[in-house]
């Protein structure tokens, strides 16, 4: 068993207030189905309050208006950011131990702060610089003349292309590959000829960036993914993206070549933009929804081609209610009084 908390330790370190015992001992934090009486439980959807009410919970992370009677609760203005907070807690990062594993390979030049750690398989082109406690872990393969900043944890497999450059704290899952060619292509006659892309990526600090994702470089100058940015699994950014600060990019969204996001911009699950767009600040975009024009700043939109979301759902609306608008335009006898047969 790890380490344990009080409850009044516990809202100390996150900001919140207890109602019950304060010295009731936590070993961890359990879904609310699975707690028992030395957990914490989490509810931040009141839809499961019922739920929470009939957990063995000893404790339950809460907001500030939640009604539960006779349980022991830490109450938190965000229940969610309260619940990283406590993750964290129990779940600390291991410390790298730091240095170059001998069954790694470093290219000539390279420059790898003693606080780094690089692990057995990396590979590490010529002229590299690695930031103190990044984290390299095996399989990653890295291009000539990259630039890494400190505490960045590269997973295993993960592909940075030459030149590629990553700040502060930046998370690489496994699998991801930056700076590979945009897909770029001039049509000659029957056949297609390549155009190189001669660009790179930069990513800045506290970025987050899922498996198997992957960033084109730019055809000219930079893909750029802006400070705080996270970026789900299987998301496709192309080339000269431009993605502003904390942008949130969900599974299988996609954005396409030369496209700007402003900041706090959201792209839900499978949705897609189009090349050349200006996205505004704090856009939101449904999940399975193609953007084909550009978006003000504040809108949310949905559907195909993306519309505000309220004129998509009257569009909805209205759709559904096409049947039996269409059976009574069918029953309208035509002019001259003779009705129409029907096909």
């Amino acid at each position: 068993m790890g380490a344990t908390y009080t409850l009044g330790d516990i809202a100390g370190r996150i900001g919140g207030t207890v109602e019950g015992d304060p010295g009731l001992r936590i070993e961890g934090v359990r879904p609310l189905e699975e707690a028992g009486p030395s957990h914490l439980g989490f509810l931040s959807d009141g839809r499961y309050a019922r739920q929470a009410a009939g957990s063995r919970a000893g404790a339950l992370l809460v907001s500030p208006d939640e009604r539960l009677s006779g349980r022991n609760l830490v109450r938190v203005a965000d229940p969610y950011l309260a619940l990283a907070r406590v993750m964290n807690l129990f779940h600390p990062a291991a410390p790298p131990r730091p240095g170059v594993d001998p069954e790694a390979r470093v290219g000539r030049g390279c420059e790898i702060d003693a606080a780094a750690a690089v692990l057995a398989g990396a590979r590490i082109g010529d002229g590299c610089r690695i930031g103190a406690r990044t984290r390299v872990h095996s399989g990653v393969v890295i291009g000539e003349e990259c630039r890494i900043g400190s505490d960045a944890i590269l997973y295993p497999n993960v592909t940075l292309y030459p030149r590629t450059v990553l700040g502060d704290r930046v998370i690489v899952h496994g699998g991801a590959v930056i700076g590979s060619d945009g897909f770029g292509f001039a049509r000659e006659g029957a056949e297609y000829r390549k155009i190189p892309q001669v660009g790179w990526v930069e990513v800045g600090d506290d970025v987050e960036i899922g498996a198997n994702s992957t960033i084109d470089r730019g055809t000219f100058g930079a893909t750029r993914i802006g400070r705080g940015t996270k970026i789900d699994n299987l998301v496709q950014v192309a080339h000269n993206v431009q993605v502003g600060e904390h942008c949130i990019l969900v599974a299988q969204s996609g954005v396409a070549g030369s496209t700007r996001l402003g900041r706090g911009v959201m792209l839900a699950g499978q949705s897609g933009v189009a090349g050349h767009l200006e996205i505004g600040d704090e856009v939101r975009v449904g999940a399975k929804s193609a953007v084909l024009d550009d978006v003000e700043a504040g809108s949310f939109v949905v559907g195909h081609p993306a519309a505000d979301h309220r004129q998509w759902k009257r569009m909805q609306a209205a759709l559904r209610r096409l049947p039996e608008v269409l059976r009574r335009l069918r029953a309208v006898p035509p002019a001259g009084g003779r009705r129409r047969r029907e096909g």
